[in-house]
């Protein structure tokens, strides 16, 4: 397993965007945290280290706890291809979807098992009795009963789901099963997303949140986006109409503190020419995945061009697909969004945009994100199913309007018309088309959208709510022992 060593950052940091009495509770919880965790440390284990809104979201709350003064760590699995495929195929059984259509049977179940017994074989010396465990999403389910064996609190967290249940999300559920009967506990981002099975009491709802000072959202001026967007050669500055002159280095913070400088791209867009940087923008980032329906809005965009003004361009931002470890799907998804925009007439070709950004440097890729989310003029996520739309809040804490999927966690984040709009149907491309050109043509909704979606997560979707949901778990959790030992 790979250690992910996560440098501790203040309280104080995230205390300072909060109402005076928000603060206070945070200040109140983490003394509190520090009482109740002494001498333990909160394991967290999930797939992968980087691309995934799961990695973001435990690279700034474990900074936040151990800033707080909580022993809290971080482990990435182990798996080879096939592992990554099953898990993959769960993944999508739990969304309602049944993706590649591969089985999950009594190999698959071997194999599985096999990989995280090797992956608990190195967590062993390290995990002790009392020490609370977070497994997260299908790929470290079948940890539990290892880690409870040796006296470890174990607890499920579960990203994904769907509202309702049916013979895909039971066969994906059934692969599971038997696995999370050694949980003390589960939490999940809807309460619509917990199975039946489940003991009530057990399950507990935690929405995802955002750190408004990562690289990924941290506050930048119009100038730092021109110049990061200029630096990695995702816009053409309108002086040069051309991309690959020299553009002077941008530095930017790193999750450490420390400072970084944007290495200038040249070959990130793989297919269509950079936008001139006086075009405006609609912009969908997220992984080459079915469910996030990238070709989807290509098809749209570019069959309803009439819909949408002329100087509107869309740009899908992935990562590249080398760089993300536990998704298989990711090199077969951007090749079908290459075929379709090859397939386009010229004049949709010169306005569709596939860019893939670099996963080498974590850091670097969010600060080209955020970038591109904030000069966006209108940012989208029509995905098919969605656990919980981080890149949905991301934008919304930008300030941008956002067009999204009535779909999952997003229903919660968005309030339709007041801070978002929303699209019943994912798979009309019209309405899809019309909703954009809503926005595109009317500069008052686009900034009255925009302020409100700020509002909206400052309110609801912060790392002090999040932080103090999982202390009050660990509570609920370490309490029974407690009193077992009285």
């Amino acid at each position: 397993m790979m250690v992910v060593d996560v440098e501790p950052l203040p309280l104080e940091r995230l205390a300072s965007l909060l109402r005076p009495d928000r603060a206070d509770r945070l200040r109140t919880t983490a003394e509190f945290a520090r009482g109740l965790l002494r001498d333990r440390v909160v394991w967290n284990v999930n797939a992968t280290a980087h691309g995934g809104g799961v990695a973001e979201m435990l690279q700034a709350l474990l900074a936040y706890g151990r800033g707080a003064g909580v022993d809290t760590r971080w482990l990435v699995l182990n798996g080879d291809p096939a592992f990554f495929a099953i898990t993959k195929r769960v993944h999508n059984l739990l969304h309602g979807q049944s993706g590649d259509g591969g089985p999950v049977g009594p190999t698959e179940r071997r194999h599985y098992e096999q990989v995280l017994a090797a992956n608990l074989q190195d967590m062993a010396p390290m995990v002790r009795a009392g020490d609370i465990v977070l497994l997260h999403d299908p790929q470290t389910a079948g940890l539990a009963q290892g880690l409870a064996d040796l006296g470890a609190h174990v607890v499920w967290r579960c990203h994904i789901g769907s509202d309702t249940f049916d013979e895909v999300t039971e066969r994906g559920w059934a692969f599971l099963r038997p696995y999370l009967e050694h949980c003390e506990a589960f939490v999940f981002s809807r309460p619509q997303y917990a199975p039946e099975f489940l003991e009530p009491t057990c399950v507990r709802v935690i929405a995802p949140s955002v750190d408004p000072f990562s690289a990924k959202n941290i506050d930048l001026s119009d100038g730092d986006v021109t110049a990061v967007l200029r630096r990695a050669g995702l816009v053409t500055p309108v002086e040069t109409h051309h991309v690959g002159h020299p553009v002077a280095p941008v530095p930017f913070v790193r999750r450490d503190g420390t400072t970084g400088h944007l290495r200038q791209h040249r070959h990130l867009y793989v297919e269509g020419d950079p936008p001139r940087e006086s075009d405006r923008l609609v912009v969908q980032v997220s992984r080459w995945d079915h469910l996030k329906d990238m070709a989807g809005v290509l098809t749209a965009f570019a069959e309803h061009l009439d819909l949408v003004p002329a100087d509107a361009h869309l740009v899908l931002a992935g990562p590249d697909v080398a760089g993300v470890s536990d998704d298989p799907e990711g090199a077969q998804v951007l090749a079908e969004c290459t075929r379709a925009w090859q397939a386009l007439p010229a004049p949709a070709r010169a306005r569709v945009h596939l860019v893939c950004l670099p996963m080498d440097d974590t850091d670097e890729n969010a600060i080209m994100v955020n970038a591109l989310q904030r000069h966006a003029s209108v940012v989208v996520q029509k995905s098919l199913a969605e656990g919980f739309g981080l890149t949905v809040t991301e934008a919304m804490w930008k300030a941008r309007p956002v067009v999204a999927s009535a779909i999952g966690g997003i229903r919660d984040q968005i309030v339709d018309g007041t801070d978002g709009l929303l699209l019943d149907d994912p798979t009309d491309l019209a309405a899809f088309a019309q909703q954009l050109s809503r926005v595109l043509t009317d500069d008052d909704l686009a900034e009255r959208l925009g302020a409100a979606a700020r509002e909206r997560v400052l309110d609801a979707f912060l790392g002090d709510r999040h932080l103090t949901q999982y202390v009050e778990l660990f509570d609920e959790v370490l309490l029974p022992a407690e009193r077992r030992r009285a």
